[in-house]
């Protein structure tokens, strides 16, 4: 019984330990907050779209139990965020994203349009919003 103990602490020991990549590395997540943070610009800067709150807390809390899920404690996601570099970090990738679907948010028209465009295409951006 002690040699078979010994045996599997040793194979044990001798695995090799892999590290969880960042929250922001892990696509899944960080797609999907960014989002819910493009919808939640999009409600609050255009007359006429709206935001479904309860459909979007769902989802921030679909995305937590899935960071659960995937290894992260609380702390590691609340890190992740309420982190101002963070924050400015999905900003600076919402913007990008945006760029690429020809989206400036500074144009208001546009953005909005581009809104109205996600509701109707029933996107994980339109979903949140109505």
């Amino acid at each position: 019984m002690r040699l078979l103990l010994t045996s599997l602490v040793c194979v044990t020991l001798a695995l090799p330990v892999v590290a969880k990549p960042a929250l922001r590395d892990v696509a899944e997540i960080d797609d999907a907050l960014m989002a819910v943070a493009i919808a939640d610009e999009l409600r609050k800067d255009c007359d006429g779209i709206s935001a479904r709150m309860l459909r979007a807390l769902s989802r921030l809390e679909g995305l937590k139990g899935r960071a659960r899920d995937l290894g992260y404690t609380k702390e590691e996601v609340k890190a992740y965020v309420t982190s101002d570099a963070e924050k400015q970090r999905m900003r600076a990738k919402a913007t990008a994203w945006l760029a690429k679907q020809g989206v400036d948010p500074t144009d208001s028209v546009g953005f909005c349009a581009f809104g109205r465009d996600q509701i109707k295409a029933k996107t994980a951006i339109g979903s949140l919003l109505r």
